[in-house]
């Protein structure tokens, strides 16, 4: 037996595995989804020329690409798909399609200029916010992937119906201006249409890349609003939202320029288009005017993306105030029920004090007992309102500093939108004034 025991203790058990290796390959999982996804969204903002490296050469490349797909390509197809016979009257060579390619390339060279900027000078982490206090959280992780998941199928979502109208309309622009060679119509219409989507492109990715930045920040205001539910200090809010407050200030300067820029340009070309169309004698049909019809469809998606993306982080921001004054309003009035006072811990709640602790019935001759109890409840008093006025601080500047998307000092609103629809609106009722004449006989 003892033989038997001593063998037995000999033996060493198998070890027991750990799950250490398994948390740390779910969070290199986690950790790895993000590479990848921020991977893939700066080889595709490097393919459309956005995200160049700093030599000459990369430069160049992409200058060159832009002149020979953005501007050489479709004034090209313009021209050489002229109608060459009189029988083409529903179809006319001139400044329609002109006007067009150049609302298309100037738009585009505002967005690669604007963007390809900020990208060279802070990298895609930096320009997008997702630094190492944020983006490597692992409760933001798969959110951050979400969202450019998301901006991927927007981008794919706006294009594909445009572009299906944009290659009905090349189609049958084709079958009315048939050259000798049918080899050479097929190439003006391949042609057409590959610039068109390459121009279209760059301009949508622009404004879906400002809806990502601000998807980015909901998030963290999302995360800031939830943090008035739990047991925060109040200087703790205070510095969480300086932050956001920064980073907002930080989008509103890298973008301000390129949001003024591709609303003039938006708002002048429609105004154009508007006088050609209505201003033209002949006959106007999907011919010889339906890239007027795609190309406004495609500016207004892109102004309504920027436009939604901006107010929505402003409202979100502005909400915030709100939500403080609640959560203020709802500590106070609990604190001062009249069967408990309240008193606010270090993190600005509330804990209950007996409703007979301030008032309480000493003999008289047990004053050194009654002193105790008067300088015990000032302390306590003093340390209730010593929270009140912190949370009312709070209060008190959220609502002085609410921030929001700004334009050279305008927030990005709603009462900014509705002034530009009224504006648009007089300049539409202008142009129709000038354009169109009722004949009275």
């Amino acid at each position: 037996m003892s033989a038997d025991l001593k063998a037995e203790e000999g033996r060493q058990l198998p070890p027991v595995p750990s799950l250490e290796p398994l948390l740390d390959c779910a969070s290199t999982s986690d950790h790895g989804r993000l590479d990848r996804s921020l991977r893939r969204l700066e080889l595709f903002l490097s393919l459309l020329g956005f995200h160049q490296s700093s030599s000459v050469i990369s430069l160049l490349l992409c200058f060159s690409v832009f002149l020979l797909l953005g501007v050489a390509v479709p004034v090209a197809s313009v021209y050489l798909a002229g109608c060459l016979e009189r029988r083409c009257e529903v179809y006319e060579v001139g400044m329609f399609e002109l006007f067009v390619v150049a609302s298309e390339v100037s738009l585009a060279v505002v967005s690669l200029a604007c963007v390809s900027v900020n990208l060279r000078k802070y990298g895609v982490r930096r320009f997008l916010f997702v630094d190492h206090d944020h983006g490597l959280l692992e409760k933001f992780r798969d959110q951050y992937s979400e969202k450019i998941q998301a901006f991927f199928y927007l981008l794919f979502w706006w294009i594909l119906p445009c572009l299906v109208v944009k290659t009905a309309r090349e189609v049958i622009r084709s079958l009315y201006t048939l050259q000798d060679s049918l080899w050479v119509s097929v190439a003006t219409l391949v042609a057409s249409i590959v610039s068109w989507t390459y121009l279209t492109t760059i301009f949508l990715s622009a404004c879906a890349l400002f809806n990502l930045v601000c998807n980015f920040q909901v998030i963290h205001f999302e995360e800031f609003g939830r943090l008035f539910e739990r047991d925060v200090d109040v200087m703790h809010f205070l510095e969480e939202h300086v932050c956001l407050h920064y980073y907002l200030s930080r989008i509103s300067h890298r973008f301000r320029i390129y949001l003024l820029l591709i609303f003039l340009f938006i708002s002048a070309s429609q105004v154009v288009t508007l006088f050609q169309t209505t201003g033209y004698s002949g006959k106007v049909n999907f011919t010889n005017a339906g890239d007027f019809a795609v190309s406004s469809v495609v500016q207004v998606v892109g102004i309504i993306l920027c436009l939604h993306s901006a107010s929505k982080i402003s409202h979100k921001a502005q909400a915030i105030a709100s939500l403080a004054s609640k959560w203020h309003a709802m500590i106070t009035c609990t604190s001062i029920d009249p069967s408990q006072l309240g008193l606010t811990n270090g993190f600005g709640n509330s804990q209950a004090m007996p409703s007979g602790l301030l008032v309480m019935n000493y003999p008289e001759s047990d004053l050194e007992s009654s002193d105790n109890a008067v300088v015990q409840t000032n302390a306590q008093m003093a340390f209730y309102l010593s929270s009140y006025h912190k949370r009312q601080s709070l209060v008190t500047y959220l609502q002085g500093n609410p921030g929001g998307i700004t334009i050279f000092g305008w927030t990005v609103d709603r009462g900014l939108i509705n002034t530009i629809f009224f504006i648009e609106l007089s300049l539409v009722l202008f142009v129709l004034g000038k354009t169109i004449v009722f004949s009275t006989k």
